[in-house]
């Protein structure tokens, strides 16, 4: 499918950019890029927001089995979709970026984020490209569905 490729894209990009963080960084060493911008080498063990991060370790196993079977459903979503545009970039960013963030749990029990958005003292929890695939990806599904509604289906 031609729609691998937007997934295999992120898949690359997400994880160049970790491979550089984990090369040029400790863990957690940060770089101000901008006032309200750093780069910053964290481990997150949990999902968005640090959700169930300090589960005890089982929960590693919790998100794998999770994007695997989101990873399943979004092959066979892209499939249905195929012929579309809109839909199936956002189902290829989403399904690059849970590949990407299963690969690091595979890899480091963890997740590696390494993007830390400020302001007035107040930080945005660190995210990655994964994380931005898969936003960008949900957001995209989310105009398709109020663009199209019902007549997609």
């Amino acid at each position: 499918m031609r729609w691998l490729a937007l997934t295999a894209l992120v898949l690359v990009l997400d994880q160049a950019s970790k491979a550089w963080v984990l090369a040029s960084f400790r863990l957690m060493e940060s770089q101000i890029v901008t006032p309200c911008f750093n780069l910053v080498f964290v481990f997150n063990s949990g999902a968005a927001f640090s959700f169930l991060a300090g589960a005890g370790g089982w929960q590693k196993w919790f998100f794998v089995v999770l994007a695997l079977g989101i990873s399943l459903w979004l092959l066979g979503l892209l499939r249905r979709h195929a012929q579309e545009r809109l839909m199936p970039a956002a189902l290829s960013l989403i399904l690059g970026g849970a590949v990407g963030n299963l690969i690091d749990r595979l890899r480091f029990d963890a997740v590696v984020d390494f993007l830390d958005f400020h302001l007035a003292g107040y930080h945005f929890p660190a995210f990655n490209v994964a994380d931005s695939a898969i936003t960008i990806g949900v957001a995209l599904m989310l105009l398709h569905q109020f663009r199209f509604g019902e007549e997609s289906k």
